[in-house]
């Protein structure tokens, strides 16, 4: 018979326990989720993926938009505080008492592969002088004007307050020439109330009697002059495109027209975005300023759960979420209260894929994970403001990322 030497057997346990403890780590490595706090330390790849290779918001070495939200007990440095006059009262965590409001800043946004710093004001004007940079589009675009204008000023003082262009806000930098404007407009393109005309016509021989309609080819008057005003624009579009509390699809439908005639047989808010989109594109090339840089940024999502903002919805979490809790709220195919963000992204994505004058600010996927950072109850409305974002805040990683591109840009 066969016998087992004793030195084999003395090994068996260690060998035993050195590949238990090998499956262990391993096993531990592949659980990272892509935040690190005081209390988790996991990672996961983040949805989506990216997209055409044209429209990446990427550097010649760093996809900035795809990282990891860390903690930071002790931030770098503070940009600006609570005091900044210009913060929308709503918006305004840190003054209205919001749990978290002095948390939210100190998660820091970093790269997979590279380091997102924070931008330095006072460099970013000096190098900037006789600029003019005009932000166009609805109330999330001004959550990103608000925290560049408070950033700028915490370094220098000597203002000039205007409306250039049709603005609805602006402020000159004196000492540097330097131009920040904010221009409201919803769809980008022009609209108005419709009512059906007592004579009869078109889309009243369909049966409708009111409605909003969007002249898919004509830019809303508060921009129609900022391309050719500005050096550098930031775009965006797309919350109030799936806003069925505004634009009810029975009572108050959006009514398509191009070239002052109805669009027949009518679209649905879809269609009607892609033609807005390749109009505004094209209206935004032909009057850009030359060498003026433009940038569309992504959608910024929205983080109401167990409803919408008028079903009792609610954003109560005190942290980043997790990649899986970003799944379930975004995924297209859970078809869930906050899916807008990623329908109007593939729809952007699909507008610019062949258009080489515009730069993507992906903002969206850091945004996603960040369910903590909204005013909440905190915002002074009669429900969870969900869609807003707390300023100082997640807009302050924002700018970050612009002034990046942008550097990048002019390399």
């Amino acid at each position: 018979m066969a016998t087992t030497s004793p030195n084999k057997l003395s090994l068996f346990p260690l060998l035993s326990l050195l590949c238990f403890i090998s499956i262990f780590l391993l096993l531990s490595l592949s659980k990272r989720a892509s935040l690190s706090s005081p209390n988790t330390h996991r990672s996961a790849t983040v949805f989506p993926p990216k997209s055409d290779g044209s429209l990446s918001a990427l550097s010649a070495t760093c996809d900035f938009s795809d990282g990891s939200w860390i903690y930071d007990p002790n931030p770098r440095s503070t940009r600006y505080t609570s005091n900044c006059k210009e913060i929308f009262k709503g918006w305004n965590c840190i003054r209205n008492n919001k749990t978290n409001g002095l948390e939210i800043s100190k998660w820091r946004w970093k790269p997979k592969d590279c380091d997102l710093p924070s931008f330095d004001p006072l460099k970013f004007l000096q190098t900037h002088r006789n600029t003019n940079i005009g932000f166009v589009g609805d109330s999330l675009n001004r959550n990103m004007f608000v925290s560049l204008f408070c950033m700028l000023k915490s370094v220098t003082g000597e203002l000039k307050k205007w409306r250039p262009a049709g603005a609805d806000r602006g402020f000159t930098f004196l000492e540097y020439n330097l131009t920040v404007a904010y221009h409201r407009t919803n769809l980008l393109a022009r609209y108005g109330r419709w009512s059906a005309n007592a004579n009869g016509g078109e889309l009243e021989s369909l049966g409708f009697k009111e409605g909003y309609r969007v002249d898919v080819d004509i830019p809303d008057s508060s921009w129609e002059k900022a391309s050719s005003f500005h050096d550098i624009l930031i775009l965006n579009t797309g919350h109030w495109w799936w806003a069925p509390s505004k634009f009810d699809p029975l009572k108050s439908p959006m009514l398509f027209f191009e070239g002052g005639r109805p669009i027949l047989p009518p679209i649905p808010p879809a269609a009607g975005l892609d033609r807005v989109l390749n109009n505004m594109v094209n209206f935004v090339e032909k009057t850009k300023r030359p060498g003026g840089i433009i940038f569309f940024r992504t959608q910024s999502p929205r983080h109401f759960e167990g409803g919408d903002w008028d079903q009792g919805g609610t954003c109560q979490r005190l942290q980043p979420l997790l990649p899986g809790q970003v799944e379930e709220l975004f995924s297209v195919g859970n078809n869930g209260t906050n899916v807008e963000v990623r329908l109007v992204n593939q729809h952007l994505y699909n507008s610019l894929k062949s258009r080489s004058a515009f730069h993507v600010l992906d903002i969206t996927r850091m945004s996603e994970y960040r369910a903590d950072a909204h005013p909440a109850t905190a915002g002074g409305k009669n429900h969870d403001d969900c869609m807003h974002w707390c300023l100082p805040g997640i807009t302050d990683t924002w700018n970050d990322l612009f002034v990046a591109t942008l550097h990048t840009i002019k390399a």
